[in-house]
């Protein structure tokens, strides 16, 4: 007994002194009894990520197809999975929200929902399992999980991310209406952007400097974008009449294009690049910097700025 309570003295300790740097969500619409089946079927549909009321990227299609069930605590694959510290400047410091929207294709064929959910530690803390001990880096995991669901379901999940950063964006005041000449602004934004993608490419270098995923002399060294360029690569500026401006009730409005992506890319934009490594490299590259939508908000002094 005395150990047993040692060791729980020990387990709290080391979580209060581990930081939290990560709050983790798995969501999952299935068919099955994950208690006792190996494998589940998630159900084929759409799903919709809003961090404090704005898009988390494109709508995201779920398959249908089998998912195996994990751990002893029987938990599913994840169809959508979201990590907050890698969302990018939408996750505020302090209190957040989540929310996914589902919608199945078939609309009258019940189903279960799972919306899972943990934060993720700096350190490992021991835990107990019988006499048994374990190392895990994730505390206060919790469930939301609805049976027989039929037609669309939303989850909410309110967090705290003390990890994220605090940026004076932030604290812009919210966004209600845009006028025309707002609208201008920002079209000319995306229009200076649409140029960085051409001779000598500096701007476009310079965009990538930052992107860990990207590593700028490596690029340079490829000669990608000049390959692509040569081939016939162009991205386009929408004018003013193609956009769709949406506020989000904060100080971010999200700019889409009415028909196709923002800037005009997809599959066929790279399809007079022949060399397939030439093709990766020039498609990271552009799908980085012209993404589906972008952000923008409106600074104190009335000009607007992207945020990334």
């Amino acid at each position: 007994m005395k150990m047993l309570a040692c060791a729980l003295l020990l387990l709290i300790a080391q979580l209060a002194s581990a930081g939290i740097i990560n709050v983790e969500f798995k969501f999952t619409p299935f068919v099955g009894n994950p208690a006792t089946d190996q494998e589940v079927t998630s159900v084929a549909g759409k799903a919709e990520v809003f961090i404090n009321d704005i898009p988390y990227g494109p709508e995201q299609e779920v398959r249908q197809e089998k998912l195996p069930v994990l751990f002893d605590e029987h938990e599913i694959a994840p169809s959508v999975w979201v990590s907050s510290s890698s969302v990018g400047s939408i996750v505020r410091k302090g209190k957040n929200k989540l929310r996914i929207e589902f919608t199945p294709n078939d609309l009258t064929k019940p189903y279960r929902a799972q919306l899972r959910w943990a934060s993720v530690t700096d350190e490992p803390a021991s835990s107990l399992d019988g006499n048994n001990g374990q190392a895990t880096n994730q505390t206060a995991e919790g469930v939301d999980d609805r049976k027989d669901v039929k037609g669309k379901v939303t989850f909410e999940r309110e967090f705290m991310a003390d990890f994220a950063l605090d940026l004076p964006w932030h604290h812009y005041p919210a966004v209600k209406d845009l006028g025309e000449s707002d609208k201008q602004n920002i079209a000319a934004l995306l229009k200076t952007r649409a140029d960085w993608f051409q001779p000598d490419f500096s701007a476009l270098y310079k965009a990538i400097e930052e992107n860990d995923s990207l590593k700028v002399d490596d690029v340079r060294s490829t000669h990608c974008l000049e390959a692509a360029y040569k081939a016939g690569v162009r991205v386009d500026a929408p004018a003013v009449a193609d956009l769709n401006f949406a506020t989000t009730g904060g100080a971010e409005v999200i700019v889409t294009r009415k028909t196709g992506t923002l800037f005009g890319l997809d599959e066929k934009t790279f399809a007079a690049v022949k060399d397939e490594g030439t093709q990766m490299c020039a498609g990271m590259v552009l799908a980085s910097v012209y993404p589906g939508r972008m952000g923008f908000v409106r600074k104190p002094d009335g000009a607007w700025e992207t945020v990334e």
